[in-house]
């Protein structure tokens, strides 16, 4: 079955949020599906079996952790995380990859890490970063989403819209803070890729709640 998010996860913390993000998405009806990257196969096989054996144990646990004991899981190779999760993400035909905030991030913020970061550099799927955190509030739904306003393409209020309707919550102003933010690509932008402004980049910094960026011109709809 094909995933509509893919959750990085890696047993961390911060990826612990990022599994609450997703669970929290997936209640607009999408699909969801978890993913570790490896970047080589052990030469030595007892080694291969046994690091082989971990990453699966690891998401195996996740999605215990999800209450989605059932969830598709994938181990991908790779020597690069986030070109092994765009390959995998293309491949499942998703519309989101879902990752954690930095390490040490401030309760409260989303803040990409480096695997993030190379995505939202001309990436061709919208990645989702949680709040640092999540994962102890896991329970409470996404009630209000709001747009970022840096002058970007339509695509992020429509995906706005989109999740609205899907998950039953409230398009709010970006000053009243809000669960989930949209970030869209800047006006102008390559078709079908991240394309951040300097205003952009400089309001993901100063957000609290998570925060989901959007390609030019490719709102985000599940179902």
């Amino acid at each position: 079955m094909s995933a509509d998010l893919i959750v990085s996860y890696d047993g961390s913390s911060n990826d612990e949020d990022a599994l609450a993000l997703g669970g929290l998405l997936a209640a607009s009806g999408a699909t969801l599906a978890l993913a570790y990257v490896r970047h080589a196969h052990d030469w030595n096989e007892a080694r291969e079996q046994i690091a082989q054996h971990d990453a699966e144990h690891l998401l195996e646990q996740g999605a215990l952790g999800l209450e989605r004991p059932d969830v598709d899981r994938h181990v991908v190779f790779h020597a690069s995380t986030p070109a092994g999760l765009e390959q995998l993400a293309r491949a499942e035909g998703a519309k989101v990859i879902v990752f954690g905030s930095e390490y040490r991030t401030s309760p409260g913020r989303a803040e990409p890490g480096t695997s993030a970061q190379q995505l939202l550099d001309g990436g061709a799927i919208a990645v989702a970063v949680a709040a640092a955190g999540l994962r102890v509030s896991r329970e409470p739904p996404v009630r209000t989403i709001a747009v970022a306003p840096t002058g970007q393409d339509e695509a992020a209020t429509q995906t706005a819209t989109n999740l609205a309707q899907a998950l039953d919550a409230t398009i709010m102003d970006m000053g009243e803070g809000a669960d989930l933010i949209v970030v869209g690509s800047q006006i102008g932008g390559a078709p079908g890729r991240i394309s951040l402004s300097g205003s952009a980049r400089a309001a993901l910094n100063a957000m609290r709640g998570s925060v989901l960026v959007v390609p030019c011109g490719v709102p985000v709809t599940f179902g």
